[in-house]
C-alpha cells in the first residue's frame, strides 16, 4: 500500500478481484471504497503529481462507493 505526499490523501490500495479502490484521505478517520474502478485509475492516482486533482478528475462522483 503506497504512502502518498499529498495534502488530500494519505493512502490508497487497490482489489484486483474486486476492482476495489480504497483510499484513506487526510481529512477523515477511515477508508473510503469505490466499487469498479478500473485499475489504471489506481494506477494513474499512484503516478499522479496531484493526488487530489487527479482523484477529483477521474474517480470522484464517478464510481459508486462508501
Amino acid at each position: 500500500m503506497p504512502y502518498f505526499s499529498s495534502s488530500a490523501i494519505d493512502y490508497a490500495e487497490y482489489d484486483d478481484a474486486t476492482s476495489t479502490l480504497r483510499i484513506w484521505f487526510t481529512s477523515s478517520d477511515g477508508p473510503y471504497d469505490y466499487y469498479g474502478v478500473p485499475r489504471h485509475h489506481y494506477e494513474g492516482l499512484c503516478a499522479a503529481t496531484s493526488k487530489g486533482r487527479y482523484f477529483n478528475d477521474h474517480i470522484r462522483d464517478r464510481y459508486g462507493g462508501r
